[in-house]
């Protein structure tokens, strides 16, 4: 598995875009921004791209979906209880950045415990509602990697004042859902740097 980070947007949203190096099939994960860079990537690593996932529908981790679709016309997965939140500029808080507002109309849902078989791997669904009320992380057993989307970051965690947000939501999220993962877990979260589980279960002073 090779995973390139792109960091997209006014919010510095990671942008992940995941792939096989055998199969050259891949995974593109919260295109926040900067569409025609991930569209310029896929192209010039000659990759095919089989979906986008969506850890959750704030716009900056959804403002470059239409533009992919439309140039890859792959699938879009989103976890089923953030499905109003992607139509909705006022709950995606996307009115309040760009003219107009942004939403997204035709994403397939995802529920806890799913798996996805993209790319030639295994994508777990972890429910973690706490940011939002349809937050969810993918979990990816065979190489030790999560990502946790604004769930758990890099010594911090997500915050909980946007519509639909619980702090008593997200902890539960990540003590019962995320500690419980190998400590050697990486984890790859929409913001700043990459993490383990075993590290933020020492040291984050949040949870």
């Amino acid at each position: 598995m090779k995973i390139e980070t792109f960091v997209v947007g006014m919010m510095e949203t990671n942008c992940y875009l995941v792939s096989n190096e055998e199969t050259r099939e891949a995974v593109l994960i919260d295109p926040g921004d900067s569409p025609q860079t991930m569209i310029d990537a896929i192209r010039s690593e000659e990759l095919s791209l089989q979906a986008i996932l969506l850890t959750h529908a704030h716009f900056d981790h959804i403002g470059g979906l239409k533009e992919i679709v439309k140039e890859f016309s792959v699938p879009v997965y989103v976890y089923e209880k953030d499905q109003d939140m992607l139509k909705d500029p006022d709950l995606n808080v996307s009115r309040s950045y760009i003219p107009g507002g942004f939403s997204f109309e035709d994403a397939v849902s995802v529920t806890d415990g799913q798996v996805l078989h993209l790319a030639g791997y295994d994508f777990q669904v972890i429910y973690t509602p706490g940011h939002t009320i349809g937050s969810c992380c993918y979990y990816v057993a065979s190489e030790g990697i999560l990502f946790s989307g604004d769930t758990l970051f890099q010594l911090s965690v997500g915050r909980t004042d946007f519509p639909t947000g619980s702090t008593l939501d997200l902890m539960a999220s990540i003590k019962e859902k995320l500690f419980v993962l190998p400590e050697e877990v990486h984890v790859y979260p929409g913001h700043m740097g990459e993490t383990e589980i075993g590290y933020e279960k020492a040291h984050n002073p949040f949870v």
